[in-house]
Formats: structure tokens, sequence, C-alpha cells
């Protein structure tokens, strides 16, 4: 099960290094995450924004492993709950427990699921990263809508914070799914 994920492939080999090392990418993957949540497009039928977010949380997921992507997403939920403005559209825990924190969960389930695919190598052909990118996305979609539906029902929360998604949610897995092949092909050579 244990393929090397990108983020193996460039860890040091002494124990110090290694700490400082994973410390170092769970905190930069946190402010990727937060730079990539910048990216906001309001939709005026919806309450859910399109946003970076979810690309970074596939990425993160598919670079770092399970264990990495994790600490990364659980450390960008902290820090937007502490009042950082890391979110994309509000701050701390009371947007957490707004109708779209379902979605930012999901990030957490995301980032975890991902990891494991790409520690089965499923990264290494545009197929199998695809899949994998879009099993992320609905994961991220599922929990987001099911949260929405406590706040709007079931049909608004279907119509308003899942479907609209879906082909954005396509493209942002065929380009992931591109990319990272394309990484593994340059790290061989």
């Amino acid at each position: 099960m244990n393929a090397v994920t990108y983020a193996d492939v460039f860890q040091p080999r002494t124990d110090v290094g290694v700490r400082i090392y994973n410390i170092a990418l769970v905190v930069l993957g946190s402010v990727f995450i937060a730079l990539m949540a910048q990216i906001r497009i309001p939709l005026p039928f919806s309450p859910v924004p399109v946003t970076g977010q979810t690309f970074a949380i596939l990425l993160i997921g598919m670079l770092y492993g399970r264990h990495r992507a994790l600490a990364t997403v659980s450390l960008y939920l902290v820090e937007g709950i502490a009042g950082l403005p890391v979110f994309a559209g509000g701050v701390g825990l009371s947007y957490v427990l707004g109708s779209t924190g379902g979605y930012i969960i999901g990030f957490l389930f995301a980032a975890y699921l991902l990891g494991i695919f790409a520690e089965w190598g499923w990264d290494r052909r545009f197929v199998s990263a695809f899949f994998a990118m879009f099993i992320g996305s609905v994961v991220i979609l599922s929990l987001g809508t099911i949260y929405l539906a406590t706040f709007v029902g079931w049909k608004s929360a279907f119509v308003a914070g899942f479907l609209p998604f879906i082909g954005i949610d396509i493209v942002k897995s065929l380009i992931a799914a591109t990319l990272l092949p394309a990484g593994w092909r340059i790290i061989r050579k």
C-alpha cells in the first residue's frame, strides 16, 4: 500500500531533518490553502462560492499522503477557527458552524482519503489521478450538501450546493490529474 508520495521523495534522511521538513510542509500547505481560498467567485443562486480551496485540498492530499495532508488541513481549520482570515468568506468557529461549514469539514475527509490514494500510487497515471480527485471532490460536495440541507432543505441544498459544482470540480480534477503524472515523469528523469 505505501507507495512513495511527492513529499516522501524530497524528505531528508535525519530524524531532525524529517521533523523540520514535515512541520514546514504542514505550515506551507496551510498557507497554500489559505491563499487559494482567496480565489472566491460568489454565485448569485447559492450560499456556496466557487473557491480555489478545493483544488488546494485535492493537491495537498495527493502530494503529501494521508498523515501530512490531515495535519495540514487540521492546521488550516485551527487557523480559521482562531480568527485568522484563511477561509473563503469568514472567520471563527461561527463561520465553520454556518451553512457552508460542511464543505470545510469535508476538506479533512477528502485530504485524508486522497492521501491514501496517493500512497496507493493513484497519482502516477492520469485516469487513476482523475478518479481519485473526483472522488475527493464528491466527498467534499456530499458532506457540504448534507450539512447545508440542515439550513435550506434537501432539494435546495442539492440544487444550490452540489449540482453547480460538479462541472467545476471535473475541471479541477482534470487539471490536477494532468499535473501529477507529469510531475512523476520529471522526478523519474
